[in-house]
């Protein structure tokens, strides 16, 4: 059985979109099935694992016979009230597949709004629309027995990341270098929290035999990432930056949780910082540009390389550590 992992933060520029790439790959690299589903309707991680030639034919056939996109699967529900449908996860990579995102997503999102409140009205209907992109992840990541699905979503905290959120096992935060992404944090804490008890709340009133959604979306900490390093070393700025960044999680996240289940946030204040990633600028471009992992794009320093694949494969190897299954 897969665990599923959401890369979240409602605040933009944080990277969350290369981390999730790059954790997939390095997660390959030990063995693993992956699954990357693109729940953003701006569709940034397809974007940047598909030749935008083919992302084009992707969402010019979403609607028809042909659709693969996480619109297509969704497509039937919206417009007719069946089950959604079956789509082929789309490989990438050996032990890298991909959900491809649709702008028509946003659509979605709008009707989530009121799937929630028709959850709140004990509707079946609203139950079997607010659980529709888990069932699909599901049904890819059975197709292809993958160990780990890791969702790509939106900056902001609307219907459609708290779907996500509530139906995966682990959220991860990716956060950068600056007094921006700790003030988000608080935020980020106080809503999951919300969301978790809220549900709570739902499902006690849901009638019998509903589709429904874990709601318990676990704390598996926080990434630090686009800081700067000089001899080896963060530089003071980003040292201060990251000594802020490890109290906020622990008092803005860590603590919130716990105040609702203990259970949602386990851990020391140290295991919560699950990596470093620095700032691989000019690689960072070639991977984007050739839909690769940072450490294996065809160019620039090999020594930056081998950094990057040490890091991410440091961070792959503590997010297995601490997810049940892991190895």
């Amino acid at each position: 059985m897969s665990i599923s992992i959401t890369l979240f933060n409602h605040k933009g520029g944080v990277g969350k979109t290369t981390l999730g790439v790059n954790l997939a790959f390095a997660l390959a690299d030990l063995g693993k099935s992956v699954l990357l589903v693109d729940a953003d309707p701006q569709c940034n991680l397809t974007s940047y694992l598909v030749d935008s030639e083919v992302v084009d034919k992707f969402l010019d056939e979403s609607e028809t016979t042909r659709g693969s996109t996480i619109w297509s699967a969704l497509y039937p529900m919206v417009t007719s009230g069946k089950e959604v449908a079956e789509i082929e996860p789309f490989e990438r990579a050996p032990g890298v597949y991909l959900v491809p995102g649709d702008i028509r997503l946003s659509e979605f999102e709008l009707a989530l709004g009121q799937s929630w409140l028709d959850c709140l009205q004990r509707k079946v209907r609203g139950f079997v629309e607010l659980t529709a992109l888990s069932r699909i992840s599901q049904n890819c990541a059975k197709k292809i027995n993958a160990d780990v699905v890791i969702y790509d979503v939106g900056p902001n905290i609307g219907p459609l990341n708290r779907a996500v959120i509530l139906g995966v096992d682990y959220f991860i935060v990716p956060a950068a270098c600056d007094h921006f992404s700790t003030r988000a944090l608080k935020t980020l804490g106080h809503t999951v929290a919300s969301w978790v008890q809220d549900w709570q709340i739902v499902t006690q009133l849901a009638p019998r035999d509903v589709p429904s959604l874990p709601g318990t979306p676990r704390y598996l900490g926080y990434v630090l990432q686009k800081f700067r390093m000089y001899g080896g070393e963060l530089t003071s700025g980003s040292r201060s930056y990251a000594a802020q960044l490890q109290r906020h999680s622990f008092s803005d996240i860590v603590s919130v949780l716990r105040s609702v289940d203990p259970l949602l946030a386990e851990g020391t204040p140290s295991q919560f910082a699950l990596g470093q990633i620095k700032d691989f600028s000019t690689l960072t471009q070639l991977a984007q540009e050739q839909g690769a992992a940072i450490f294996n794009v065809k160019g620039g320093s090999q020594y930056q390389k081998d950094q990057a694949r040490r890091a991410f494969q440091e961070l792959a190897s503590r997010v297995l550590a601490r997810t049940v299954g892991g190895s």
